[in-house]
């Protein structure tokens, strides 16, 4: 790899083309040691907006508590951190001095030292490009809506007949198999089961809102639709970015999202066979319960923050939780401010993968795409874990 501080990706869809990678394991301490600190051992600490971060918090925290009462929640929340969500949610409007103190007294950092290598951040954005709610003119790639039959098998288990490497499987009168992978799916396979939500002018469009999850689309009529991750066909996904690099057809140095997307059109049919290799398909909704101002929904099933939430390694940190960041924040290619901010894990990603391992999210639209590109860096990352009660 090149030094960090001069990557030239364009945004996080270039990096998650590039890189991926499966689940880690089952412990952050099996693949890091957790170092305790003191407040004041964190640079910056007492600079930083710590309202900023509360007011997200309590988005984290008011999901957590509406999960505990549940009947059944698909993802029981940590004890202590919920605990320490109940705490911060009788003062919902603490000001910056006071969450600060509140942030000091529930919680005590601890450095997360990977065993082997070091923090590492990327930045993603939510992306917008032009649509149509019908197939006219030159909108005629669809996004399809989840399948009634397609079955998301949790982490950890298996389905009779599924190979374990498979996350989702397809119902059927007798039993289960595999989803249709992504050329199959783009040649009908699913007939009438997933229905277009919006049509998009490009392939590649397309196959970015893919790999970012969620967008917004400027219809014809002027307005915005927003599409969040409904599911997705189980199948590993497979990095085009890193094919391409390996066929020599660009160099990892210099590509940027606007060269791959520029690549993507003026290929078509190679760009179609590239695509298919990437045997992973991503299904969606439309988020109309999201306002203009709201970021999209992240994996905690709440609008994300943006400078506030964080995409982390769901398998190993659980979403709430306060991570402090301590790096560089890039401004350019040449420029860089100092990066010292407490985050919120809120979110998570096929390339998140690591106990140190996070990507910022920037928000919506060209020039969050154009920072979120900017930032492939080293950062140390600190877990903020909740104090035992006494």
């Amino acid at each position: 790899m090149r030094d960090a501080g001069r990557a030239l990706l364009a945004s996080l869809a270039v990096w998650a083309l590039i890189m991926s990678g499966a689940a880690a394991g089952p412990a952050p301490t099996d693949l890091a040691r957790l170092e305790p600190l003191a407040f004041q051992d964190l640079a910056g600490w007492e600079a930083d907006d710590h309202a900023a971060a509360f007011r997200a918090f309590l988005r984290s925290c008011r999901a957590l508590d509406a999960s505990a009462q549940a009947l059944r929640p698909a993802q029981p929340p940590q004890p202590g951190l919920l605990s320490v969500c109940r705490e911060a949610l009788r003062n919902p409007d603490a000001g910056r001095a006071e969450a600060r103190r509140f942030f000091e007294a529930h919680f005590r950092p601890y450095a997360v030292v990977p065993h082997g290598g070091g923090g590492f951040l990327t930045g993603y954005y939510e992306p917008e490009f032009r649509g149509s709610r019908t197939p006219d003119g030159p909108y005629r790639v669809p996004l399809l809506d989840r399948p009634e039959d397609l079955v998301t098998i949790p982490q950890g288990e298996t389905l009779p007949g599924i190979d374990k490497g498979l996350q989702a499987a397809r119902r059927t009168g007798s039993g289960y198999e595999p989803y249709p992978d992504r050329a199959a799916i783009e040649e009908g396979a699913l007939g009438t089961q997933a229905k277009p939500i919006v049509w998009l002018r490009e392939p590649g469009e397309a196959f970015i809102i893919h790999v970012q999850g969620s967008a917004r689309i400027r219809l014809t009529d002027g307005s915005v639709m927003r599409v969040a991750y409904a599911g997705r066909n189980g199948h590993p996904y497979t990095s085009i970015g890193r094919l391409l690099v390996q066929r020599g057809e660009m160099d990892l140095e210099t590509m940027t999202l606007d060269k791959l997307m520029g690549w993507l059109k003026d290929n078509p049919e190679p760009a179609r066979a590239l695509m298919r290799q990437n045997r992973s398909y991503i299904f969606f909704r439309e988020a109309a319960e999201l306002a203009p101002e709201d970021g999209p929904i992240g994996g905690a099933g709440h609008p994300l923050v943006p400078g506030r939430s964080l995409a982390v390694d769901r398998s190993l940190w659980p979403y709430g939780l306060p991570v402090w960041l301590d790096g560089r924040l890039p401004l350019t290619l040449d420029e860089a401010e100092p990066l010292q901010r407490l985050m919120i894990a809120q979110d998570t990603g096929s390339a998140i993968v690591g106990p140190a391992r996070g990507d910022f999210f920037f928000g919506s639209g060209a020039e969050a795409g154009r920072r979120a590109g900017l930032l492939r860096h080293p950062v140390r990352f600190v877990v903020l874990q909740p104090k035992p009660r006494s």
